[in-house]
């Protein structure tokens, strides 16, 4: 009798989570796990495990969360979604006023100790707003589309003036996977990051801009409604990018232009904006296959790789655990993101589909950018290592999400709400 009660007491404890995708789970807590043995190294020469067991505690503290929204249905976000998305930006206005300067951006809020960063938060705000916007009316039409650009622009703006030029990205990157997974017309995506890259043409290759802009001038013209308007609107606003480029290349900081510029040749600042690399490459190609093992990296222990712990973790990681281990690392976020496709594929509604796609798309960004960057292949933006890196307030964010996506495989199969 007590071993039946016990099972049933089993039973009902796991119901809640019986659609889990356990595989997805494990990978991110198993990153967690490494990042901060990973971390601890990286402290080791100042004397401190503060920053590997902060990283592990509040991993913890992440998993809980992450199981109880995972137990929660998705779809009550709907009810939610204009309060989490006001509460954020209102709290991306008061970093403007009362926020901490760090890393020359002003994007902390001090509370009580605790250092948080409201524009991890918009991440989400951002999925969880454009998901419910375009399960109700998707991006085949340009108002739809519209709809869609407009919510993204006020978080876009609050982040990129304070400045935070990496996070700024990540929210074009979302909203570009969500555009296209809600029916966008490709040719419209491509218009739409078209003055970028007339910008970088403008710089570089001038017979190049001219091209480029008389191609989206014929975009407009076979995938936009006035023909003409449209073709001469699209050439005209590839044409001036150039100077509109210069322009915005103005507003930058000169950390950022640095940032920027100096990743496709570090030697000509070497003690400067390429220091960072220069040093991030040694490291890397010191682990060699093996590495040289936890707490021997000659450049991770005497520091010569500044943000080691948060932005450039995966220095660390290439040199103390070498090729193989860094593989590992790649291996398990391609993992992830596999799950997540096929989770996004299963969704019972289009709302759990776009949800997890939003996820999607700011893992494979940050992933993307933060692992080029320190091999040579980005720019330098500040972009931190999902689950690996240091940092609560993105460590946090990352677990919410990954609540979230288990909310949509815990409940694909289940039409009916019940308590």
């Amino acid at each position: 009798m007590f071993i039946t009660d016990m099972q049933k007491r089993w039973r009902s404890l796991g119901a809640g989570w019986q659609g889990l995708d356990w595989v997805l789970l494990a990978l991110p807590v198993a990153l967690t796990g490494f990042g901060a043995i990973v971390i601890s190294s990286t402290q080791r020469n100042i004397h401190t495990v503060a920053y590997g067991l902060n990283h592990a505690v509040l991993g913890l503290i992440g998993l809980g969360l992450a199981l109880w929204i995972a137990r929660s249905r998705y779809e009550y976000l709907l009810s939610w979604q204009w309060i989490i998305y006001g509460v954020v930006n209102l709290l991306l206005v008061a970093v403007m006023f009362i926020g901490t300067v760090g890393g020359g951006a002003q994007s902390w809020l001090g509370i009580g100790g605790f250092y948080l960063q409201p524009s991890e938060f918009a991440k989400l705000s951002i999925i969880i707003t454009l998901a419910a916007m375009l399960s109700v009316r998707d991006a085949s039409t340009l108002w739809g589309v519209a709809s869609a650009l407009t919510v993204t622009a006020l978080p876009w703006i609050l982040v990129f003036i304070q400045p935070d030029l990496g996070t700024s990205l990540v929210f074009g990157a979302i909203t570009l996977a969500m555009l296209y997974w809600a029916n966008c017309n490709p040719g419209w995506l491509v218009l739409f990051v078209s003055p970028l890259v007339a910008t970088i043409l403008f710089h570089l290759v001038l017979p190049g801009w001219l091209g480029w802009s008389l191609a989206m001038g014929l975009i407009a013209w076979f995938t936009l409604p006035w023909r003409w308007f449209s073709t001469v609107l699209a050439t005209a606003i590839n044409l001036v990018s150039g100077k509109l480029g210069d322009m915005v290349w103005g507003l930058l900081k000169d950390y950022q232009k640095d940032r920027l510029v100096l990743f496709l040749d570090p030697d000509k600042d070497p003690l400067g904006g390429g220091y960072h690399l220069i040093q991030s490459r040694i490291a890397i190609g010191a682990g060699q296959l093996w590495g040289q093992g936890w707490g021997h990296g000659t450049q991770t222990q005497l520091n010569f790789i500044p943000e080691q712990h948060t932005d450039f973790i995966f220095s660390a990681v290439g040199e103390e655990w070498g090729f193989v281990g860094s593989m590992v690392v790649i291996v398990a976020y391609w993992l992830i993101c596999f799950r997540l496709v096929i989770i996004a594929q299963n969704a019972k509604d289009d709302f759990g589909s776009l949800l997890v796609i939003g996820v999607l798309a700011m893992i494979v960004f940050q992933v993307s950018i933060n692992i080029g960057m320190t091999i040579g292949l980005a720019p330098i933006t500040g972009i931190p290592l999902p689950w690996l890196s240091y940092g609560r307030s993105a460590l946090l964010t990352n677990f919410i999400a990954l609540g979230i996506v288990e909310s949509v495989a815990n409940f694909r199969h289940r039409l009916k709400f019940t308590d």
